[in-house]
């Protein structure tokens, strides 16, 4: 029986993945290496130092961690002033409504971003007061596919893996659900979520009746 919900945030609940691509996109440029959105799809559910080390790779680019240091600090500072606009009217259609439907069960509610300004963006959304748990990417030494931060979510819940369904849009978030020992549930395309129980077009599609069945 399902007893908890754990969502990742950037393109399940709001829409911040255009964000990161701008402020990768720059920083790429900066170094003379070209980013598409395209290349953009390889860092969803990347932490931010991976999404780095892509970017180098593409460029045939090794550096020093110092300056990989100083490149990440760059591009979040960029990030963070594209975001500061978010308002409440960013988060995704139907969210609101989800959480509601899944709390009127008895259902709690966590969140597993890789985000280190995850916090940050549910402030500006509104929504910071609505979970039960929230994994901090900042605490966490593996990033997805690895399981470590919904096991993280799972024990602050204080539920056991297996009664926690896990929602994603990253097929590497998807692959970590899984080896947590929870269920998957995707929200985008079913041939790029293959691993996922269920898959959804959108967040406002995900029938609650379902999972409260599982």
């Amino acid at each position: 029986m399902i007893q908890a919900v754990i969502f990742d945030l950037d393109g399940v609940l709001t829409d911040t993945a255009h964000y990161h691509f701008q402020a990768w996109q720059a920083l790429a440029h900066s170094l003379g290496i070209a980013f598409t959105e395209q290349d953009n799809e390889h860092l969803k559910g990347v932490d931010r130092l991976g999404s780095l080390r892509l970017i180098l790779q593409k460029g045939g680019l090794t550096l020093p961690a110092a300056e990989e240091e100083r490149l990440m600090a760059r591009k979040n500072a960029h990030y963070l002033q594209l975001i500061a606009g978010m308002t409440a009217a960013d988060l995704f259609p139907g969210v609101r409504e989800l959480f509601a439907r899944l709390k009127q069960s008895g259902i709690k509610l966590g969140l597993a971003s890789a985000s280190k300004n995850a916090a940050f963006v549910l402030q500006r959304l509104g929504i910071a007061g609505e979970f039960d748990a929230i994994a901090d990417a900042a605490t966490v030494k593996h990033s997805k596919p690895d399981p470590e931060i919904f096991l993280q979510a799972a024990a602050l819940l204080q539920i056991a893996p297996e009664h926690c369904l896990g929602v994603e849009d990253a097929a590497a978030g998807v692959t970590a659900i899984n080896r947590a020992g929870m269920r998957a549930i995707g929200i985008g395309q079913p041939e790029q979520l293959r691993e996922a129980l269920m898959v959804f077009p959108t967040l406002q599609a995900l029938d609650a009746e379902r999972l409260l069945t599982l």
